[in-house]
């Protein structure tokens, strides 16, 4: 079932208008969202549309930050209007996650326009909250492909409006992080007969000739000369020989070396190889690709933004089946960068393909290298699925780490990568294992088995997806899809990342 990247669904247009509402004017938009301060000063009122009567409403329903109410306004009751009280200090996370809440119940009936304004709030506060409001309007509206023979007619938002005498700060950055993470959502929940790695590739494709991006992707025979053994020991349970690691390239002018490398894992389903999954862990191993997903939507935002910076993109792309050539316990492998690994479970399988990925990457002698996966359970055991977990070879960056993490609503928090965690991952045969036979630390082991591929001049980061996915989503994000870690690539990068290289110790 082929399909195509949805480029004129990833954004609903935005627009700013004038500040001034007339109740004339709010009767045009389906649906409205205006934000008040908790104890709104008689000029408010008289600036608002119907004030006398969202006055009395007010009064009786809203009565701490965060409190909320709808009604319907204008001739024929046409409008509904969604009125809520603005929290002058919360989290960004509180801040999205009740502006998810706001955009649910101002899209319901299926609006085709919107107006969003505040009145009489605190300029920072009420920037950042249009700002979340932006982006969870953009997720709730967003929609995932559709196989249905009879599709349902839904009615699309066509435009969002803001009233604002001046240009809303960082609305750009808000509108490509939202375009990036609805397209790493989009991506993801692909059923896995679409999205194999011949589709994957040829979406790949696609994209790159949308943005002007260079694609190269290195199939099996390459990456046997190369001898990313590692990646191609996952790849011999497949049935077809399409499997391969893509490599996107995104350069502003006049630039050469990559500044970042974005690497994800894009392994498109995930049996468990010959360690084989039970059904219900099975089931939804489509998203096993999440990482790379997340890489690819990282890239848009950044391209969309213009970015400075110059960016690779590698993504290690196959499925871990189970068949009579797939790889299987105590075998010895080797890597790219001539590092041999003891197999001890195939399911594993991710911290395998990355390790090639990482090293082709690394070759290109990036300033920082950032790998998004959805890797083990034992993160999510460590974290639930409200964090993801952040692993680096800079721990003197941690602050940076986490603090990007909370600005941009998308948490994340250091696990330790002290050296002497290899000791668990001594091989008799080889030069390392894959993993331990327990799953104690299994996450923090991963990153340590991870760490040999990156040299370590160069700046990385690890994120193992824990929030990847959750039950009833997360923050802004309704879907069990998360999309976790673009609005976070973008906070970072911004905040300085890579670092500033260590200051080599005086001898």
């Amino acid at each position: 079932m082929p399909t195509r990247l949805p480029f004129d669904q990833l954004l609903v247009p935005v627009r700013q208008i004038g500040a001034r509402i007339a109740a004339s004017l709010l009767a045009r938009y389906s649906s409205a969202l205006v934000f008040l301060p908790l104890a709104p000063v008689e000029a408010d009122w008289r600036a608002l549309p119907h004030g006398a009567v969202l006055r009395g409403l007010y009064a009786s329903k809203v009565h701490k930050a965060g409190d909320c109410f709808h009604l319907r306004v204008g001739t024929r009751a046409q409008t509904l209007l969604v009125v809520a009280c603005l929290a002058d200090e919360t989290s960004t996370f509180e801040r999205l996650q009740a502006a998810g809440k706001l955009a649910r119940s101002a899209l319901d009936g299926e609006p085709q326009s919107l107006l969003l304004w505040q009145q009489g709030c605190a300029a920072g506060p009420a920037n950042a909250t249009l700002n979340a409001a932006v982006a969870a309007l953009q997720a709730a509206a967003f929609r995932f492909a559709s196989f249905k023979s009879k599709p349902k007619t839904r009615v699309r938002l066509a435009r969002i409006d803001i009233a604002s005498g001046r240009k809303l700060p960082d609305l750009d950055l808000t509108l490509a992080t939202a375009a990036g993470n609805n397209l790493a959502r989009w991506l993801t929940a692909l059923p896995p007969n679409t999205l194999d790695a011949r589709g994957y590739r040829r979406l790949l494709q696609e994209l790159s000739r949308r943005l002007r991006l260079s694609f190269k992707f290195y199939g099996e025979t390459e990456l046997k000369r190369l001898g990313a053994g590692a990646f191609l020991a996952v790849a011999r349970g497949n049935g077809t020989r399409d499997a391969g690691i893509a490599h996107l390239s995104y350069r502003p002018r006049g630039a050469a070396a990559p500044t970042v490398s974005l690497v994800g894992k894009g392994i498109c389903f995930d049996t468990g190889g010959t360690n084989l999954k039970p059904h219900k862990s099975m089931l939804d191993m489509h998203t096993d690709m999440e990482g790379s997903a997340v890489a690819v939507g990282s890239l848009y935002a950044l391209h969309a933004l213009r970015s400075p910076m110059s960016i690779d993109c590698w993504l290690a792309i196959t499925e871990n089946r189970i068949g009579p050539l797939a790889y299987k316990p105590q075998d010895v492998v080797r890597a790219h960068n001539g590092t041999t690994i003891q197999v001890i479970h195939t399911d594993a399988e991710g911290r395998m393909v990355l390790a090639d990925a990482l090293s082709l990457a690394a070759a290109r002698k990036p300033r920082a290298i950032i790998d998004y996966a959805t890797l083990t359970g034992a993160c999510v055991y460590a974290l639930t699925e409200r964090y993801s977990g952040a692993f680096t070879n800079r721990p003197e960056a941690r602050d940076l780490i986490e603090s990007a993490g909370s600005s941009s609503g998308e948490r994340v928090w250091c696990f330790p990568m002290d050296v002497d965690f290899d000791t668990d991952l001594e091989s008799s045969v080889a030069d390392i294992l894959q993993c331990a036979t327990d799953g104690k630390g299994d996450h923090i082991l991963a990153a340590r088995f991870l760490s040999r591929f990156v040299p370590k001049e160069i700046a990385w980061l690890h994120l193992d997806l824990a929030a990847g996915s959750r039950h009833g989503g997360l923050a802004h994000i309704a879907t069990e899809i998360t999309g976790f870690g673009v609005r976070y690539t973008l906070d970072l990068l911004r905040r300085g990342w890579p670092p500033a290289p260590p200051t080599a110790s005086r001898k």
